[in-house]
Formats: structure tokens, sequence, C-alpha cells
């Protein structure tokens, strides 16, 4: 029950840093809010400015205080300039001194953040490689079989030309065959609105095997992608926040020289 006096800096201050100068002050307080005179809850991130415009009560413990505020002389327009300049110049002037403090924490905390996200994605990239050597292996497979039908055709092609039948019956025949692989193509642009290139045709088939087998060992897509793109994001910001650094460093050094 010692009387005890604190510095309340209503610029800086909040209801959430004096109650913890309170606890820190004597130990045993195990509870301590601030309440409104109708007895609502005053939020910990209140300003003491705006807490210190109206009367509150103290809530220590159990123990009820009613805290009674001055009143605030009305002051003319003039004086309500200057003071918000005041304000702005006193607030400017903490944010620049604690600014690097506040880099500096923000970089820690992407580190944490990439350190989170890497051990998040170095499972999800293993289970990736070996989905992606399956789906490209199959579809290269896929391409073999391809070119071996080809082949195929192109020896019927020959045999029935020059061993059973003669040019004027095969080539007919050979139109028709071209018309039909002319159709396929055109089919392959209407379905997919993409061109029929093979490096197109087998970047989408490769894609479909890989979709499906991702559905197959529960490979989540989305998730993987969410991942890496928070991840591309918190680099691209700690790149930022470390050049601001660099550049606050720099202009420290320039200053010191002069």
């Amino acid at each position: 029950k010692e009387r005890c006096r604190f510095v309340v800096k209503p610029l800086l201050s909040t209801v959430g840093s004096f109650l913890q100068d309170l606890r820190s002050e004597d130990q045993g307080v195990k509870a301590a809010a601030i309440l409104t005179a109708d007895g609502s809850e005053i939020p910990a991130s209140t300003l003491m400015e705006i807490l210190l415009m109206n009367d509150f009560k103290l809530v220590i413990n159990e123990m009820t205080y009613d805290v009674q505020c001055p009143k605030k002389e009305k002051l003319s327009p003039e004086h309500t300039t200057e003071m918000e300049n005041v304000k702005s110049l006193v607030h400017r002037l903490f944010t620049a001194l604690h600014l690097e403090e506040f880099q500096k924490k923000r970089e820690r905390c992407l580190l944490e953040k990439i350190d989170w996200l890497t051990g998040q994605l170095q499972p999800l990239e293993q289970m990736k490689a070996r989905i992606e050597g399956r789906s490209e292996a199959k579809t290269s497979g896929l391409l073999w079989a391809g070119l071996a039908l080809l082949s195929v055709q192109g020896g019927a092609l020959a045999w029935l030309t020059w061993w059973v039948y003669s040019w004027d019956i095969m080539e007919p025949v050979t139109y028709f065959i071209t018309f039909a692989n002319s159709m396929v193509f055109f089919a392959y642009f209407i379905v997919t609105r993409q061109d029929y290139t093979f490096s197109a045709v087998r970047s989408r088939q490769c894609l479909h095997f890989f979709h499906k087998k991702s559905k197959q060992q529960q490979f989540d897509v989305a998730q993987y992608n969410k991942l890496k793109e928070d991840l591309a994001k918190a680099n691209e910001s700690l790149e930022r926040v470390r050049h601001a650094l660099y550049l606050r460093m720099r202009v420290e050094e320039l200053d010191e020289k002069n």
C-alpha cells in the first residue's frame, strides 16, 4: 500500500504498457484492468492521451479505484494547430529513432517465417520431384510409342506401294491419311486452344500425368503453390528490409565521415 508515481507519456504510452508497468513494479499485482465509468473494459491498445480525456476506474486485483482526470481547457485554433504539429513531429522522431530496431525485428520475423516455409516445403519438394520424374518417364515413353507407330505406318505404306499394290492405288489412301491427320490437329486446337506443336503437346501431356499422379499420391498442388508464393513474398520482403538497413548504414557512415 505504498504510494508510487508513474510517468505517463500520453502520445507514446498505451493502456497495455501502463498495466505492464504496474505488474513490473509490484509482483503482488495478479490482475489489473482499466474500465470506463459504466464498467466497460478499455482495450490495451488505447493511447493514454485518449484515456486521460475522461474519468475511469483502475482495478488492481479485487480493489477498484476511481480516477478523476483534470478537465482540459478548450484551446484556441492556433494552439490546437500547434499541438497537432508537435504531435506529428514527435511521431516522426519516434519512428526515425526506432526504425532500425523495427527493421531488425522484422528481419528476424521474416527469417523465422522463411525457415518455417522451407521446412514445410521440403517434403513436398521431394514428393513433387518423384512425381515429376515418373511423369517425364511416362511422357517420354508415350512419345517413343508415337514414333514407333509412325514408323510402322510408313513401313506399311511403303510395303503396300511397292510390293502389294501400285502408287496409283495407294495415292488416294495416303491423301486421306494426311487429311485425317489434319482433322486431328484441328480438333486438338479446338479442344485445347493451342497450336499443335510437339513441345506444347509434350508439356500438356506431362502436366496431365503430373496431376493424375498427384491425386493418386495425395499431393496437394494448391497448398504447394501457396507455400511457394508465400516463400517468394517473404524473400522479397527480406531483400527490401536488408536493402533499407544497408542504405541506413551507408548514410550513417557518410555522416561520420562528414
